[in-house]
């Protein structure tokens, strides 16, 4: 899309009336009711209305200006948001946020083409039936409770209280559709929704493999060498662990059904082993092993050589 500064024809540095001034005009001039039948008119008022939805919103402007989002009001350093899920949650109408350019017509809000203004350009337009449009709200969630499934209270910026249902097993970037919480439609028009986009925490010992939950696991020397039952950590609490005989760093265990829950069944829990020799071993330690290994000579480093 072209600079939405030039599609208004006004300077980088415009104030907001001169601003607005400038789309009313060339609103009034493009606006698809005088021109039926005209996809090319049709096509500039689109540009137009969008082009203010970002410099007319003071906030969508400044952000514009920095070189944080592009023409379109999309973040230039974030990847195109996923695909929605069904609705999981129930909260209050009346949330009032910028819509998105829909049908023709741009929502209220700030920077938006608000009611008064379609009623004063294109009075029998703006009294139709019309959809509301959308809320867009990102919401950032502790890993274990995307994992687990969790509950919560989320306070918008204009006061509302949303009550949300995390359901088990959500991914970071997935996003939450609340059908009919958005901005309420003119008339009879639907009421639009609310997108809640998730952005799940990182966790200091889990990590998510598609399905699976990984995490590092320290023993000591004589578990890895004898064996043992050692405890660990699960999203779902702790459990027992046999640690085989002669197990090394980077052996990997899986605990089954204890990974991540999907529509084909749930995950597993894959948990690496990390040998830990303690802290400054006494010399006895020290040289029970060097006798040990003069001994029994072995090279792990076999393979390891340029010509391997």
């Amino acid at each position: 899309m072209a600079d939405p500064y030039q599609v208004l024809g006004v300077a980088r540095d415009a104030k907001p009336d001169d601003i607005r001034s400038a789309f009313r005009g060339l609103a009034k001039k493009n606006h698809p009711d005088l021109h039926p039948g005209d996809k090319a008119a049709e096509a500039r008022f689109k540009d137009i209305a969008a082009a203010y939805a970002i410099v007319g919103d003071e906030a969508k402007r400044a952000l514009f200006d920095q070189g944080k989002i592009d023409a379109t009001g999309a973040d230039i350093h974030q990847p195109p948001p996923r695909d929605s899920y069904r609705q999981h949650a129930e909260a209050g109408p009346g949330f009032k946020y910028d819509r998105p350019w829909e049908g023709g017509t741009m929502g209220g809000g700030p920077g938006g083409i608000d009611e008064d203004l379609f009623a004063e350009l294109f009075g029998r337009r703006a009294n139709a039936n019309r959809r509301g449009g959308d809320v867009n709200y990102t919401l950032a969630v502790p890993f274990v409770d995307a994992i687990n499934g969790a509950k919560k209270r989320v306070v918008m910026t204009d006061g509302k209280a949303l009550d949300l249902t995390i359901p088990p097993g959500l991914k970071d970037g997935q996003t939450l559709r609340l059908r009919g919480q958005g901005h309420p439609g003119v008339k009879e028009g639907q009421a639009g929704d609310i997108l809640v986009e998730i952005r799940v925490e990182p966790h200091p010992v889990f990590r998510r493999d598609g399905n699976d939950i990984a995490s590092t696991l320290p023993i000591t020397l004589g578990e890895a060498l004898a064996g043992a039952k050692v405890p660990v950590e699960t999203i779902s609490g702790t459990v027992n662990l046999s640690i085989p005989k002669a197990s090394n760093t980077g052996a990997k265990l899986r605990l089954r059904g204890k990974g991540a829950p999907h529509k084909g069944g749930t995950g597993d829990h894959v948990v690496e082993l990390k040998v830990v020799l303690p802290t400054l071993p006494d010399d006895a330690f020290v040289q029970s092993i060097v006798d040990w290994e003069q001994k029994h000579p072995y090279d792990p480093r076999i393979g390891q050589g340029a010509k391997s």
